[in-house]
């Protein structure tokens, strides 16, 4: 069942005195970020409006002073997944993708999508099995060929998977998967569309 609320990026450190604060958006364009009308906090409790003021920096409605603004920081900012275009061919919101059966092209089970993240060198995907070991997967075309959210699966063709066995020490993992915080662009190798874009991922 598709979530209700989109993560669309995240309040950062303030910027001056006058209540400026930085913003990582997790739009197609980050201006985008400030076009959905308030945007509300993780509790959804509390709503923000935010004016971009380009350059990764934002005013937000009510916050005048560095302090007011510093204590924003860290602070998700959501969307009503309704106020959302639809993804594009081979554009996926992150939130759909968290927690797939992941199979390889026999059709048998690796484990399930546990997490999504960018280093900066591509968008990487982190199985989980049952055994609680995590192989990590570029997200490309050639390794995932076939992303079926409707169907709760994807299908892998690793090539030499990086297996991370937990550490001597380490915790047993939670039985519930983590929560991601990253946005999941297209597939790395995916031929990109020209004109205007919407929210290209996000977790909620």
């Amino acid at each position: 069942m598709p979530v209700e609320r989109i993560l669309v990026g995240e309040i950062g450190r303030p910027h001056g005195v006058r209540g400026l604060v930085r913003i990582q958006s997790f739009t197609a364009e980050p201006a985008d970020i400030a076009a959905y009308g308030p945007l509300s906090d993780e509790g959804g409790g509390k709503h923000y409006a935010l004016q971009w003021l380009g350059g990764g920096l934002a005013r937000i409605e009510g916050v005048n002073d560095r302090d007011a603004a510093a204590k924003l920081t860290g602070t998700r900012l959501y969307v009503a997944r309704d106020r959302l275009p639809p993804p594009e061919e081979e554009e996926f919101y992150l939130a759909d993708l968290i927690g797939l059966a992941a199979r390889d092209a026999e059709g048998r089970e690796m484990g399930r999508v546990a997490a999504v993240e960018d280093f900066g060198a591509g968008t990487i995907l982190t199985l989980r099995d049952e055994q609680g070991r995590e192989t990590l997967l570029p997200f490309t075309r050639a390794v995932v060929p076939v992303v079926d959210v409707a169907g709760g699966f994807v299908t892998v063709q690793p090539p030499e998977a990086v297996v991370v066995p937990p550490g001597e020490g380490d915790a047993e993992p939670e039985a519930a998967l983590p929560e991601p915080v990253r946005p999941l662009p297209r597939r790395q190798d995916a031929p990109r569309r020209t004109g205007p874009r919407g929210v290209r991922g996000g977790a909620a």
